[in-house]
């Protein structure tokens, strides 16, 4: 079983090891380093443990990554082929991807909720050597890679089975080095391709290494620490923010193959950190579970991959007397900034830069540096865990690079007098309506802000009169049906300036979200297109 520092026990240790700011020098290794250190010097240290009691030590990780590395070899991969996987999380799918990095080969993971004709295109643009499906996905991958020569395809089931462990008795951890190229590609993440097709941001294995060591420190992870995982891991939060964290500082998690209120509920008091997206925490917020008591040996919430409401940041401290950590990262640029594990948190704000990232604001159009503090503009940044570019795309790698090496990320937002930073949205989701600029994140702020509402999006969709109308989708909480179109905006009339004012308020039982909780805008964008034609 996974072993947990008491109460009584956490507070003296952390009264021994100071706490450090996320502004301190973290030191980098390769990932493999993270792996072979936590053997040598605590092979029966639990690296994951399932609800359902399974435990896999570090040594079993070697050994389990171990046999994969040698049926990849079989295939004859090598430093730099691309191995796909569109499997269901699970233990075996962790330690194809640690197989990945212990080889070399670039792991290039994706949602199995995708269609046919959408992994196609994956398999088009990432030309992989090795594709690692779900058993019962064999035969229909077999027929999208039919005529191409050389590309092996394997499978993985949630509980182990399928041919990729089939081929081998057993096997032990391969003796690898740890001196890899730091530049070298170790992953190739999809981007949500809300306009166009999607685009492979490049992860080398220094930008994994370095940014898990900056989390490392930022966040004060060490051996002692169990990290309840309830995040899909075809994305860089629950793979990279997540596992890497994990890894590189030799801890432990309570591996949950997909997020449940109750069951996370009856897993926190054996948790020490958990990681979720905004969608869990509103989610824990209504059950009535929730409490002081329920969070007693947890030490730290953190939340990202979507905005949190400063509304539901205050409540869950007020429930639980825990302050949740906002972060601010991006596909391209993984963790940039964080809120500080000592000192104060604030509600809205995406914390400080970490360790080694530099953070502007500019004019998004010339690329101008603004005057801080406050001013609003294109969020860009820098440093050594930012992406080194898109693949196979040198022209779009060009476009979204400033030339001494900031990456323009497409977030609006602003950095403080005390330098934290606020996002306000993103540069696409912005609205213009009546010449006048409308940030979407503060209108959501102040509908959250009322009683009754459970979650908001705001959206600009076409207006006859004013290019832009100021759109509302409000989710109300359950007996709340008496607030209606008029009363939201007679309760924001004497909180927003005319022109942020919503022209329609909306209602709806869910927003669209994807698979980490961030809300589908263009959704709601194309399904009210005409919504003020009619008018």
């Amino acid at each position: 079983m996974i072993k947990v520092r008491p109460k009584g026990e956490l507070a003296r240790d952390e009264q021994m090891r100071p706490r450090q700011a996320c502004r301190s020098t973290a030191s980098a290794t390769d990932p493999v380093a993270w792996l072979n250190r936590a053997v040598l010097l605590r092979a029966d240290q639990t690296f994951i443990e399932t609800p359902q009691g399974r435990r896999l030590t570090y040594e079993g990780l070697a050994n389990l990554s171990g046999q994969i590395v040698e049926t990849f070899l079989r295939h004859d991969l090598k430093a730099g082929d691309r191995v796909v996987a569109r499997i269901d999380k699970s233990v075996e799918a962790i330690a194809l991807y640690v197989a990945c990095l212990r080889l070399g080969t670039v792991f290039v993971p994706l949602n199995t909720a995708y269609t046919a004709h959408e992994f196609g295109y994956f398999l088009r643009d990432a030309e992989p050597k090795l594709i690692v499906v779900r058993p019962e996905d064999f035969s229909s991958t077999v027929s999208l890679v039919s005529n191409r020569g050389g590309v092996r395809v394997e499978t993985l089931g949630q509980s182990g089975d399928g041919t990729l462990l089939a081929h081998l008795d057993s096997a032990g951890p391969l003796d690898l080095e740890d001196g890899f190229d730091p530049n070298l590609l170790a992953a190739l993440l999809y981007t949500s391709g809300t306009t166009g097709k999607p685009k492979a941001a490049r992860l080398t294995r220094g930008n994994l290494a370095s940014n898990a060591a900056a989390l490392v420190e930022c966040w004060q992870f060490n051996e002692s620490d169990v990290l309840l995982h309830a995040l899909p891991i075809f994305h860089a939060h629950g793979l990279f923010v997540a596992t890497n964290t994990v890894l590189a500082s030799a801890a432990s998690m309570l591996f949950m193959s997909k997020f449940d209120a109750e069951e996370v509920l009856e897993l926190l008091p054996r948790a020490s950190v958990m990681m979720g997206v905004p969608t869990y925490y509103t989610r824990l917020l209504s059950h009535s579970r929730l409490s002081r008591v329920a969070m007693m040996q947890t030490r730290l919430f953190i939340s990202g991959s979507a905005p949190l409401s400063a509304e539901h940041h205050r409540e869950f401290e007020e429930r639980t007397g825990h302050s949740i950590l906002e972060r601010y990262g991006l596909t391209e640029t993984l963790i940039n900034t964080s809120n500080p594990y000592d000192g104060r948190r604030e509600p809205g704000s995406v914390g400080t830069p970490v360790a080694g990232v530099e953070v502007r604001i500019t004019e998004p159009q010339s690329g101008v540096v603004l005057p801080a503090p406050e001013a609003v503009g294109m969020i860009e940044v820098r440093g050594p865990s930012v992406f080194d570019g898109y693949w196979r795309n040198p022209a779009k790698t060009a476009a979204e690079f400033r030339a001494d090496g900031y990456f323009i990320t497409g977030d609006i937002g602003r950095i403080d007098a005390n330098g934290y930073l606020y996002v306000v949205g993103r540069e696409k989701d912005l609205i213009i309506s009546g010449g006048y600029n409308v940030y979407p994140a503060e209108v959501e702020q102040e509908i959250n802000a009322l009683t009754g509402v459970v979650d908001n999006a705001v959206f600009g969709v076409p207006h006859p009169d004013y290019g832009e109308g100021v759109t509302a989708m409000v989710v109300r909480a359950a007996g709340e049906e008496d607030l209606d179109e008029h009363a939201v905006l007679k309760a924001l009339k004497d909180r927003l300036a005319s022109y942020k004012l919503p022209k329609r308020i909306l209602f709806a039982t869910e927003l669209p979200q994807n698979a980490l909780g961030k809300v589908q805008k263009h959704v709601l964008r194309d399904a009210h297109v005409h919504l003020y034609r009619t008018q």
